[in-house]
């Protein structure tokens, strides 16, 4: 299983992009994000590295698997 590493805040929102999440506004440095499935907002703060832990708690807040991050990783 290959680890989660930070990347740069463009590649997040073609990541989340491509998994179905609409951009609806910008406050500041933080791009939000709305997903159908989410309780609540998809946030992508504008960083050169985003931590891991604000991938996988975005990961978690739309559903997405491991195997789905690394395939749109992959195509992108």
């Amino acid at each position: 299983m290959m680890k989660i590493k930070p990347t740069n805040w463009r590649t997040q929102v073609k990541i989340f992009e491509k998994y179905s999440c609409v951009f609806v506004r910008q406050r500041r440095d933080h791009l939000i994000f709305h997903h159908e499935n989410a309780k609540r907002a998809v946030v992508i703060p504008k960083y050169d590295e985003i931590p891991v832990t604000v991938i996988r708690n975005n990961m978690k807040t739309v559903g997405m698997t491991r195997e789905e991050y690394f395939s749109i990783l992959r195509s992108i």
